[in-house]
Order: structure tokens, then C-alpha cells, then sequence
């Protein structure tokens, strides 16, 4: 029923995937209880178990309360409250890796010649990986070296 709806939403597959994996640890969490029964307090018991006993990033528990939002709004047609009380992630981002100019030549250099365009439009366009898997040939103007993004 949530991946429908989600799909139905034009949901990306990989977030109907995370959503679905959520909601059924928050199910667990409270002994199989059905979601419509579980409220805002129950929402709060678990972010906050998230982050003290699992030791959550602050993405992780972004991403938990998201797909408990689609739920309670979308789903059980009973949203939360916008004064949820539970313990936020502090852990400390990490910063992503940054090659120079001199690495990503040399990393461009050895790229074996099948993988060479994906690579090269995801590192130039700032696509996501599956979205440059669903690419099509004639999405890609080469002459004047642009892809066409259709909504």
C-alpha cells in the first residue's frame, strides 16, 4: 500500500525502498503495533532510540522521520505535529572527499573506455548514478554536449 502510493507520487524507487525499510523498523521497534495506532509520542520514542542507542548521523534520522511523515500524512491521513520532541543527531558530518585537478586526470587517464562517458557526465553534470543509468542515447545532444532532462 506505501509503495503504491509512493509510486503513484512519482517517488524515486531508491526512496520508496529507504521509506518502506523505515517504516517497518519503526513498526518493529513498537512490537508489530499497527502504524495507525502509534502516535506522535511514538515518533518521538523512536528518533530519539535512533540516536541514543544506535548512534545515528542527523541524515539518518532525517531520513527515518521523512518516510514517518509520508506515513502518518499520506498514508494514515493523520499528520504529526510540528512540535515533535526527541533527541537530535550531534554527530559531526563528514566532509566529503575532493580530489585535485591533478588527481582527477589521473583518474580520468586510466578509466577504461566503456565506463569513460558515464563517468565523465556524472562527474560533469552532478547526476545521480541511477539517474545517468536511465539515460538514453538520444537524451544526449553531443553536438552541443548537453543532455535533455524531460519532466
Amino acid at each position: 500500500m506505501v509503495a503504491e502510493e509512493m509510486y503513484k507520487k512519482r517517488y524515486a524507487k531508491r526512496t520508496i525502498e529507504s521509506y518502506i525499510k523505515w517504516i517497518r523498523r519503526f513498526i518493529l521497534f513498537h512490537n508489530k503495533k499497527h502504524p495507525t495506532y502509534l502516535h506522535d509520542n511514538e515518533v518521538e520514542a523512536f528518533l530519539s532510540h535512533l540516536v541514543l542507542k544506535q548512534d545515528c548521523a542527523a541524515n539518518t534520522q532525517s531520513s527515518a522521520l521523512n518516510a514517518l511523515v509520508f506515513l502518518s500524512r499520506d498514508i494514515i491521513d493523520r499528520p504529526l505535529t510540528l512540535k515533535l520532541n526527541f533527541v537530535k543527531s550531534n554527530r559531526q558530518q563528514k566532509l566529503p572527499v575532493v580530489l585535485t585537478i591533478d588527481e582527477t586526470r589521473r583518474f580520468f587517464a586510466v578509466i577504461n573506455a566503456h565506463q569513460k562517458l558515464a563517468t565523465s557526465i556524472l562527474y560533469g553534470s552532478g547526476l545521480r548514478l541511477m539517474e545517468c543509468v536511465r539515460l538514453r542515447v538520444q537524451d544526449i545532444d553531443f553536438d552541443f554536449k548537453s543532455i535533455k532532462v524531460l519532466i
